[in-house]
């Protein structure tokens, strides 16, 4: 096996040779909760929204268009008390076991920043940090640009070489995070009750399809939409097995890109009057991309989603997103003892064909082709 200097960056020694299941146990020294960030306030918004689209040209006026969605909240992202809950009930898991391992939380793009928590890593004498991706599937920016900001933060520190960060599996298909939507769907489909005509959306953000054909190993056929679709596709027919005459569908919303760049398709609100049009009368709206009620949940589902369902006549009820459900906070410290206690992959839970997902990326692994390949830790170059 070879040292943190082998096809891996920035990795501990279990995972430096790029294994696709490390099964050594490691002694990690802390938990990084990595996450988006948010605006906490009118002044933060648009700072924040240059943040977000930094090196992409996004001019000024576009910026405003997307600030109306955080004004009508106050200027504040929900997702950093989201963040705040969550460190705290990972906190309680962890104590409520006799773990002794602290909970890191650092973001990509607002205060407290993944610098911030590398910093504090650093204080505390913490080298080896297993991380915490607030994001269940596999794309560019769902996974590899954690694993970009992972490897950026290290080298605005200085602290790469001194610190070594692991990240735990995409956890599309881990009970923990599965079982709560399977509670979620079956509440919203008793709620509409004698509805005559019911119908689930399960919905999740968009991206641009060259990404999403580039979602996942380059090794493995995934189909139409990659590894990013066939993920909440996998994830969907699981939590509708207990529903097999209710139809759903797959569909994506909060695309950001111009018209002209193709992104996955169908767009929610399309669907939803495609729908009223061959008469359903009550729909489900699953969150499934999303493990917190953040803005995209808040704005594009609870306002505007739900806004074209009452335009045209529907019932509509929005499900959880797992936020910190017992099984999904449970699910996610049983992810880390995964690699704190060298778990064989036979023994890892995993709802779908298409897991357990691999500890350590593979080469080429959710390329974004406009910007080429950065440094990212956590899985083998490029």
């Amino acid at each position: 096996m070879t040292g943190a200097q082998g096809p891996v960056p920035g990795a501990t020694p279990a995972a430096a040779d790029g294994a696709e299941h490390v099964e050594e146990a490691v002694a990690y020294d802390a938990i990084l909760l990595a996450s988006f960030g948010g605006p906490e306030g009118q002044d933060d918004v648009i700072p924040f929204l240059r943040n977000v689209t930094r090196g992409r040209g996004i001019p000024e006026e576009r910026l405003e268009e997307v600030a109306h969605h955080y004004r009508a909240f106050g200027g504040v992202s929900p997702i950093n008390d989201q963040n705040r809950e969550l460190k705290a009930a990972l906190e309680a898991e962890l104590a409520s076991r006799g773990i002794d391992l602290p909970v890191l939380w650092g973001n990509r793009n607002w205060a407290p920043y993944l610098a911030d928590a590398l910093r504090e890593a650093d204080d505390r004498g913490f080298t080896k940090l297993i991380a915490i991706g607030t994001s269940a599937y596999s794309s560019y920016s769902s996974c590899r640009q954690y694993r970009e900001d992972y490897a950026m933060a290290l080298d605005e520190t200085g602290l790469a070489g001194v610190i070594a960060i692991d990240k735990v599996r995409q956890f599309f298909d881990h009970p923990g995070f599965v079982q709560p939507f399977i509670d979620g769907v079956n509440a919203g489909i008793a709620e509409l009750g004698d509805t005559p005509k019911v119908h689930v959306l399960f919905a999740t953000h968009s991206v641009p399809t060259d990404d999403a054909v580039r979602s996942g190993p380059r090794d493995r056929d995934f189909g139409e939409g990659g590894a990013y679709a066939a993920q909440h596709l996998a994830v969907a027919e699981v939590v509708m097995a207990g529903h097999p005459d209710v139809p759903w569908d797959l569909v994506y919303q909060s695309r950001s890109g111009p018209p002209s760049q193709p992104w996955l398709e169908p767009d929610i609100n399309d669907r939803i009057e495609e729908l009223a049009a061959d008469g359903v009368t009550g729909l489900v709206i699953v969150p499934v991309g999303f493990i917190s009620d953040h803005m995209e949940v808040k704005w594009d589902l609870d306002t505007e989603a739900l806004d074209t369902a009452r335009e045209h006549g529907m019932t509509a009820v929005r499900v959880p997103t797992p936020g910190v459900h017992a099984a999904f906070v449970s699910g996610l410290v049983d992810l880390v003892l995964e690699r704190r206690d060298g778990v064989p992959t036979s023994e890892r839970p995993a709802l779908t064909s298409l897991g357990p997902w691999f500890d350590v990326c593979r080469p080429g692994c959710c390329e974004n082709i406009r910007l080429g390949f950065k440094p990212a830790l956590a899985g083998i170059a490029p």
